[in-house]
């Protein structure tokens, strides 16, 4: 059998955080066992779907590298099919006409209340014979169930059991003949062959109701997986106080999409003691009985630290390429040619203790500045008489010697000694000279990506 999940978005604003991790779920399920990964924009609800959140849930999977199989698939424009099985159903005698108004339909649950009865609906519709049905508008409801219970097998809660006297019969079709989600939900997940549904766990009582299509259809009921809910640090429901929900907002921060996949799976899954590992890993990995059943708490200092470990691992060239589209997300400016090959050719030393991209950026400032430099007031402190002497010293033998790490530290630490002072008292005003800052790489880093030219014209201009 060919493992197929979906994600099933509903376009009515940004990808949220959960949700992000929902299709990391389906897409590493998926693509760990050679399987299809499919993404379904759930947009039947008209008022509050737009194309833009369309396109910022698009955006938000294509950041994330979570690609998906086929075209994306638009659930509105099924609408016909829906309603094709609900009309099946209601010619098999699995469903029925109900012409209750809402008033009879609120009269009844009043009195139930009163009587301190159960408020499910229960329609005189259910079995009454079509010659009696009057010429007004109707719904199309399901016959659910009456006797015994229906037992939700999920592969994370276990075995989850539903007393059928506890379902109502489910509206399908409306009285202006559109279908409902929880209808559409189930004709969907079966024509796209979906065997595996991995979703929030407060679909968890949907899955009941949705069972009930499945049986009545004769289909086969898919895998099911319903996760916990993510958190706040405080354990209580996510939300704006807590800080960034849209995954959009991610971006714009600087985190690396490698650090968010990483922290997003190890989010409510776990894989003995790892918490660092790659994408290649995480998909032979990735199972669901490593889903725990308690909602995972949202930490932004766990996030940091594997987006640093991320960074660190990273390849240069992507680094730099992620970098520049962080930039173009956050409205900052890009970096010029120059800039950006300066840039990958300083990463090696710059990506080992940055966490985000910002960071990662500051790290590069000596790289992508242009003489003359600004130098910082705390920098410009180590440029006393005193250094700047030993500085013009350094230049002619920095002109002589061969441009690699063990000679240039030689040279600099040889000068060093022969004025009696350690290292440090001559890296602070190299740091300034070539940089104009007090915190930088190491100074002899520095030098190897600027070059010797460069080096030595910036020496040039501290000393004048």
């Amino acid at each position: 059998m060919t493992v197929v999940t979906r994600f099933a978005p509903s376009p009515t604003g940004y990808l949220h955080i959960g949700g992000a991790r929902t299709a990391l779920f389906n897409w590493l399920y998926a693509r760990g066992r050679g399987g299809k990964f499919l993404l379904r924009i759930e947009d039947t609800d008209r008022a509050r779907s737009t194309p833009e959140a369309t396109a910022a849930i698009l955006q938000g999977m294509a950041w994330l590298g979570l690609d998906h199989d086929g075209d994306v698939i638009s659930q509105f424009e099924r609408a016909d099919r829906h309603a094709e099985i609900a009309n099946t159903l209601l010619a098999d005698g699995k469903a029925y006409k109900c012409f209750a108004t809402q008033d009879e339909i609120s009269a009844f649950r009043d009195a139930a209340r009163a009587e301190g009865k159960s408020t499910l609906y229960r329609s005189p519709w259910r079995d009454a014979p079509t010659d009696q049905h009057p010429d007004a508008p109707f719904v199309v409801r399901i016959k659910a169930p009456q006797d015994g219970a229906t037992v939700i097998h999920d592969e994370v809660q276990g075995d989850v059991s539903i007393r059928n006297d506890q379902l109502d019969d489910m509206i399908l079709l409306r009285s202006d003949g559109t279908p409902v989600y929880m209808l559409a939900v189930v004709v969907d997940d079966h024509d796209m062959g979906v065997t595996h549904v991995i979703r929030g766990d407060d679909h968890l009582n949907n899955a009941a109701r949705q069972m009930m299509i499945y049986n009545a259809m004769g289909w086969p009921v898919p895998t099911y997986a319903h996760i916990p809910l993510i958190h706040g640090p405080d354990g209580k429901k996510l939300s704006k106080r807590h800080g960034a929900l849209g995954v959009e907002e991610y971006q714009v921060t600087g985190y690396p999409a490698a650090g968010m996949r990483n922290y997003l799976a190890r989010l409510g899954w776990s894989h003995g003691d790892d918490e660092v590992f790659t994408d290649a890993q995480a998909r032979e990995w990735f199972d669901l009985g490593g889903i725990g059943k308690s909602p995972a708490r949202l930490d932004f200092k766990k996030l940091e630290s594997i987006c640093g470990a991320q960074i660190a691992m990273g390849d240069d060239a992507a680094l730099r390429q992620e970098a520049e589209a962080f930039l173009a997300a956050a409205a900052l400016p890009a970096l010029t040619d120059a800039q950006s090959t300066a840039f990958e050719r300083a990463m090696y030393c710059l990506k080992e203790r940055a966490k985000t991209f910002p960071q990662l950026i500051e790290k590069a400032h000596f790289a992508l500045s242009a003489r003359p430099l600004d130098i910082e007031e705390k920098a410009a402190k180590a440029l006393d008489t005193v250094s700047i002497g030993i500085l013009k010293e350094l230049t002619p033998q920095l002109q002589a010697v061969s441009w690699e790490r063990d000679q240039l530290e030689a040279v600099a630490n040889a000068l060093a000694a022969s004025h009696d002072i350690g290292f440090g008292k001559l890296a602070a005003p190299l740091r300034a000279a070539l940089a104009g800052r007090a915190a930088t790489p190491s100074v002899f880093d520095m030098m190897l990506v600027l070059g010797r030219e460069e080096t030595l014209a910036r020496l040039g201009d501290a000393t004048q």
